[in-house]
């Protein structure tokens, strides 16, 4: 028997916008990201998809696109989920930000090393999928940096970076995780002011 993860970046900030680094350091989302989500949600709606549980990372930002995705749903804030520390980079110009893979660059600048942060995000989403009864579809929003390092922990790869509100489709079964699809939605702008 095996479940299923529904991974998924939060919508658009404020510091996305201004291409400012965003890890511990928190904005609101915009219209734009607000609107992602509700289209997140539709998609879940579309397909048929409910939850058995979801989690959010302990940012704003993702708690407020979970919020959006699936109102009213009751959910846990972990702390295991929140995005990459990137220590003295934090809301800086992004332009700043070495060409990856980062290895231990932000370890040295009072942040956290690529392997703490996959280690952190593979031991949190780990422990809350094995909890989960047999055939669970569970939700988890968290963040592009942290998505990115999770999904390297699980020996996958990823052509690019995510996208606000991508989700990534796993299948969990005897404590391994295997990446089943990439979901994009596209934004239409006409929505933005509803």
């Amino acid at each position: 028997m095996s479940k299923t993860l529904y991974l998924m970046r939060h919508g658009e900030t404020l510091f996305n916008q201004l291409h400012l680094i965003q890890g511990w350091s928190d904005s609101p989302l915009t219209k734009r990201g607000q609107a992602q989500a509700r289209i997140a949600g539709e998609y879940f709606l579309k397909q048929g998809i409910r939850f058995d549980a979801a989690y959010s990372s302990t940012q704003e930002r993702a708690s407020d696109t979970l919020e959006r995705v699936v109102p009213g749903l009751s959910y846990q804030r972990l702390k295991g989920l929140k995005e990459w520390n990137f220590g003295r980079f934090e809301a800086q110009p992004e332009f700043l930000n070495p060409k990856p893979p980062y290895g231990d660059f932000f370890k040295y600048a009072g942040g956290e090393s690529q392997s703490e942060v996959e280690e952190r995000l593979f031991e949190t989403l780990s422990e809350l999928m094995a909890v989960c009864s047999e055939r669970s579809k569970v939700l988890a929003v968290s963040h592009g940096g942290a998505l990115t390092c999770f999904t390297r922990a699980t020996g996958n790869q990823l052509s690019r970076g995510l996208k606000n509100c991508c989700i990534l489709q796993f299948h969990y079964a005897d404590g391994q995780f295997t990446l089943e699809n990439v979901i994009n939605h596209d934004f239409n702008p006409l929505e933005e002011d509803n």
